[in-house]
């Protein structure tokens, strides 16, 4: 399975290079590379299960649990199954 955020469900993608010659010239081609995101193994406790998950998730995703608690954030990304 790919590398994907377990709330937000971001993963890499491709995009194109940047060169500084792009000022200069109006068609500058320097290839594609791969884009990763910024992905993070994380242990999350669950007050109202007691119990504590190890899940793959990124910078927002972790933001997101914050926000809304990981109670709330683990059932909405379906990790949770009640």
């Amino acid at each position: 399975m790919a590398k994907q955020c377990a709330i937000t469900g971001k993963s890499s993608k491709v995009g194109g290079k940047y060169s500084n010659r792009v000022r200069a010239t109006q068609f500058n081609p320097t290839g594609k590379r791969r884009r990763k995101a910024n992905l993070q193994k994380k242990k999350v406790f669950v007050p109202e299960e007691e119990k504590t998950y190890t899940i793959t998730v990124s910078a927002k995703g972790i933001k997101t649990i914050a926000k809304k608690g990981a109670y709330r954030a683990l059932k909405d990304a379906g990790i949770l199954k009640k």
